[in-house]
């Protein structure tokens, strides 16, 4: 984590910079697409991003990690060590886990509501003893808590410009659609840990089932009911994030272009889930880097030139106030006011775009009270 970033948002603490740096490496690692979009926020609100992430990849991994030789009761074991800490952490304790000392501070900061990480906890216990799913609806009440409660912690760190309980439901709508676009992704990778994601009802809606895809995954070949399946759930996510969609209307105007951005990322694994044939059992499908990349820049130079505009416009505002100043309160003090409320309303207007002070709101505290 760039020190300009932990700066940005008041974060000094020795052992809190080095949480956050932490997360912020996982983030990088991991969560590529993730990552990138969320270079397009204003640099004060990435660290509680990389907080968030980072503790669901730590979880996660715990639950998923192929190369960790662990029966499901070590796993068990591992995540319930790690919801006391969560516990303790959200609490107000301190924690020598980065990961969590990072997410317990965000959550402080941000007013997050605990329940969504006890929801979080509860799903990925499941992934444990739950191998597929009968129905969507199954699949939706799992999702509650491994995706959607993620958009619900996300959405106060984004900001919204109406009441938060309007956004929410849209937020938790595109936190199950980025999930879904994985699950179609890494078909292959899951049946190798023991799970299906693909809805059974869905999948016997084309003539295949689990078997049917065991099959196609140890031989190599192809089905036409495969793939007609797979074309179904690629359409049911397509219509999942439509659901989710309107809610960027409602999100602060600096989040906007960070999650327009992971949308359209998102949106690009499906389409290369696509051209490739939907042979996601046999290979993942990966977006190439310059096209994420080519993505990411168009956002950056969106979000660049926005905000140099509204600091000209800042500027602009402030010298206006301070002639009017001049003219009018020469010899009064009434200059030096208007000089000072231009000043503070240019440093509003600049905080507003993710530039100059951070809002008072925004500043992270250096330790949990």
């Amino acid at each position: 984590m760039t020190d300009r970033e932990l700066d940005a948002a008041g974060i000094h603490d020795p052992l809190l910079r080095s949480a956050y740096a932490h997360c912020r490496r996982l983030n990088a690692r991991h969560g590529k697409t993730y990552f990138l979009a969320t270079r397009l926020l204003p640099a004060e609100r990435r660290p509680a991003v990389h907080a968030l992430y980072g503790f669901a990849r730590w979880a996660d991994d715990i639950v998923d990690d192929l190369g960790r030789p662990a029966t499901p009761r070590d796993r068990a074991r591992l995540l319930g060590d790690l919801r006391l800490r969560l516990v303790t952490g959200l609490s107000g304790g301190d924690s020598a886990e980065p990961v969590v000392r990072a997410l317990s501070h965000t959550a402080f900061v941000y007013g997050i509501d605990h329940r969504h990480f006890a929801d979080f906890m509860t799903a990925m216990r499941s992934d444990l003893y739950v191998t597929d799913y009968p129905t969507y609806g199954d699949l939706r009440r799992y999702m509650h808590g491994s995706a959607a409660v993620i958009g619900l912690q996300m959405l106060p760190v984004l900001g919204t410009v109406g009441p938060r309980e309007e956004a929410a439901p849209h937020a938790a709508a595109l936190g199950v659609a980025f999930q879904l676009t994985n699950f179609l992704r890494d078909v292959g990778e899951d049946l190798d840990r023991g799970r299906v994601y693909l809805p059974a009802d869905l999948l016997a809606a084309h003539g295949a089932d689990r078997e049917l895809l065991v099959w196609s995954r140890r031989t190599g070949r192809r089905d036409p009911r495969i793939t007609s399946a797979l074309r179904a759930a690629a359409a049911l996510t397509r219509d999942v994030y439509r659901t989710a969609l309107p809610g960027l209307a409602l999100l602060d105007p600096v989040s906007r272009p960070c999650v327009r951005t992971a949308c359209v990322l998102y949106g690009g694994i499906l389409d290369a889930v696509e051209e490739d044939g939907y042979a996601v059992l046999h290979r993942r499908a990966v977006v190439p880097r310059r096209r994420r990349a080519a993505v990411v820049l168009d956002g950056l130079v969106k979000v660049t030139a926005r905000r140099m505009r509204a600091a000209r416009t800042a500027r602009a505002r402030a010298r206006a106030a301070t002639e009017t100043g001049t003219e009018t309160g020469a010899g009064t003090g009434t200059g030096t006011t208007a000089t000072a409320t231009a000043t503070a309303t240019a440093t509003a207007s600049m905080s507003a775009v993710g530039g100059g002070t951070v809002p008072a709101r925004h500043r992270l505290r250096e330790g949990l009270v």
